[in-house]
């Protein structure tokens, strides 16, 4: 977290390659998306989704680029997502299957759409929730940070209440935790960062088969 921009990213192609990827797209959004908050001319008078953008497509080519220099790393990605606060707005984008989700009144819901091959194929209809949970292909994302040229993110803007919740996650505690689970281990009262661990430790509970992050922001009065 910097100056109300709150990132997750989960990296892909091998340890090493994955985590250069994540720690590029962190390090160039944070830059890209700081000149706003830091007061910069320039940046303050772009629509905020048109800058979301611009970063999101600058730290697409940071991590293609540096892939193609070395061939070692060629075909690392990451995911993203990640949450900017402004005022009485929020926006939340995404690239991949990593998750937004918003907590209100003790109610979960998913802001963001995974962009997954079998997530894609629920939304059109083609394949039921229950066997999206059990497809051998639900690890193939469609979208990723760095794989190709381009990349198109999600963007979502929000007016926030007071005492929303707003958790970003990886794909490791979505995997092992369903909804029901996250929506009651939310709703317990202790700190944020108390709940981050307990949302962790129960995915590690559950499996942990892969890379767990969290993050909650809740929205002041």
């Amino acid at each position: 977290m910097e100056n109300g921009i709150y990132l997750v990213c989960d990296g892909m192609g091998g340890a090493a390659a994955g985590e250069i990827a994540s720690s590029l797209a962190v390090d160039e959004l944070l830059r890209l998306l700081d000149r706003r908050n830091a007061g910069e001319g320039e940046a303050k008078a772009v629509p905020m989704p048109l800058l979301v953008e611009e970063a999101i497509f600058a730290a697409n080519q940071a991590i293609f680029s540096r892939a193609q220099r070395n061939q070692k790393l060629s075909g690392m990605g990451t995911t993203l997502v990640g949450l900017l606060a402004e005022e009485h707005r929020v926006w939340v984008f995404n690239v991949g299957d990593s998750r937004c989700y918003r907590m209100r009144n003790r109610r979960l819901e998913q802001v963001t759409l995974d962009h997954s091959l079998v997530e894609e194929q629920v939304r059109l209809g083609r394949m039921s929730r229950s066997d999206a949970l059990r497809s051998p292909l639900r690890n193939v994302i469609t979208r990723a940070l760095g794989t190709q040229s381009r990349v198109t993110p999600d963007i979502f803007e929000i007016e926030p209440e007071p005492g929303d919740l707003f958790m970003l996650c990886s794909d490791g505690l979505t995997r092992e935790l369903n909804d029901a689970i996250i929506e009651s281990l939310l709703a317990i009262d202790l700190p944020l960062e108390s709940i981050c661990t307990v949302l962790v430790d129960a995915a590690k509970k559950a499996g942990g088969h892969d890379n767990i992050t969290c993050v909650l922001v809740r929205a002041s009065g």
